[in-house]
């Protein structure tokens, strides 16, 4: 049986020039895999991109599939960073203009690196960082919950955990599709008019 890979980092960054390493190591390992994909990618490669020697990589991260998850976690990050926004935004909004609000920073977030998040998509169960996935999806479907339970009195009667689920991976599936498969031919007219369709579809189904 196949040694599961290290994905956890063996140490973190605490000084500002370890810090700096550290944030070139996980640059230079998202160039990679943008360029040349994650079989291509190995810590030699990427110690060389990210100008350090190759002690200094070990020193912080055992392997390859630890720095594809400290890229996951970073891209992550960002995400929800955009979705919690959105969210604060939307939640004294009534539910057509919440929902189209989360639909577009959906948008937003996935047009922030479309190709490195192809890349993840497609790379991350190989790194076995999916419990860093499933932790992103899980806050997701939670915030979407809570902004439901704000609007109860629009919405009806329905199990607010599935409608939750429903809505969030409907409208994950629909901006994923379009941005990364669709996105060079996504113009802004494009955008406005998904959202426009996703928003007639989230709020159809929770009224």
């Amino acid at each position: 049986m196949a040694r599961k890979p290290l994905t956890r980092p063996r140490k973190t960054a605490s000084q500002d020039r370890s810090r700096a390493t550290v944030d070139a190591l996980i640059e230079a390992t998202a160039r990679i895999l943008v360029r040349e994909g994650f079989d291509q990618a190995s810590t030699n490669r990427i110690a060389r991109e990210a100008g350090v020697s190759i002690g200094s990589l070990y020193q912080y991260y055992p392997s390859k599939e630890a720095l594809v998850a400290a890229v996951i976690d970073r891209h992550n990050r960002d995400l929800m960073a955009i979705v919690r926004r959105a969210l604060a935004d939307a939640e004294a909004q009534p539910l057509e203009t919440g929902a189209r609000r989360l639909i577009a920073a959906a948008i937003e977030a996935h047009r922030l690196d479309p190709k490195l998040h192809r890349v993840l998509a497609e790379q991350t169960p190989r790194t076995g960082a999916l419990v860093n996935v499933e932790a992103f999806n899980s806050e997701t479907y939670g915030l979407f919950r809570g902004y439901l339970e704000g609007r109860r009195a629009e919405v009806r009667a329905v199990d607010l955990d599935l409608a939750a689920f429903v809505c969030v991976t409907t409208i994950e599936a629909l901006t994923h599709t379009a941005v990364l498969h669709r996105g060079e031919g996504l113009a802004e007219a494009g955008v406005e008019a998904l959202v426009e369709e996703a928003t007639r579809l989230v709020v159809g189904y929770l009224r």
